[in-house]
């Protein structure tokens, strides 16, 4: 009985890292369709989205199958709920993958980032996919110190918030007020995307030590 729980459980794992990985192609799409007004690629991730909601769904049968069916212990209990809470996390990351392609497909046939602005959103969205795909090999390899590292580079993602912000304020703005309000949703929803990822990798640091990130760093 304990070894079907144990598989079962992986199992549960396995599906989070694949979900994250489908996340990463999202937010990786998003932002092609967003850097080149591409409409075809925006539609592709909106569509896709709804494979992530089933995924994530099944994800949640198996969770509670567990806790139904097997009587998990407290530490297996402990595991079983903060899956329930990844698999929350990742699907809002790809929702938020979809509000930069809806930005995106919004303004077709222009693009919707300025080129004055193009480098710091660039950034942004590379550091969010780097964060996304880091996060599915933690989950896979249950890694704490990498899970820890991610959640101290996030640091990154603020400094380039900020520097975004300090763009849109500067007095050579000169891109109106339609392209302002993209850029700050779109700071957001990186910025977002990249908090979510954090959330998640404290949550594989909990699973494996049974402690918060900040109690294992000391």
């Amino acid at each position: 009985m304990r070894d079907q729980f144990s598989e079962q459980l992986q199992a549960v794992f396995d599906d989070l890292a694949a979900i994250c990985r489908q996340v990463e192609t999202a937010v990786t799409h998003a932002t092609q369709a967003l850097m080149t007004g591409d409409v075809t690629v925006a539609e592709q991730v909106i569509s896709a989205d709804a494979e992530i909601d089933r995924a994530r769904e099944r994800v949640e049968e198996n969770a509670f199958d567990l806790l139904s069916l097997q009587q998990p212990v407290a530490g297996d209990l402990r595991v079983v709920v903060a899956a329930l809470r990844m698999v929350s996390e990742l699907e809002r990351m790809g929702d938020l993958s979809v509000h930069v392609a809806k930005i995106a497909r919004l303004r077709v046939p222009e693009v919707a980032v300025p080129d004055s602005a193009r480098p710091t959103v660039e950034k942004m969205a590379a550091t969010a996919e780097d964060m996304v795909r880091r996060v599915a090999q933690i989950i896979t390899g249950r890694d704490v110190a990498a899970a820890i590292e991610l959640g101290r580079d996030d640091e990154v993602m603020d400094g380039l918030r900020r520097a975004s912000f300090a763009e849109l304020l500067s007095d050579d703005w000169a891109h109106g007020v339609e392209a302002a309000v993209d850029i700050a949703l779109l700071g957001r929803y990186y910025e977002r995307i990249a908090d979510h990822a954090v959330s998640v990798a404290n949550r594989v640091v909990f699973v494996v030590t049974g402690e918060s990130p900040h109690a294992v760093t000391g």
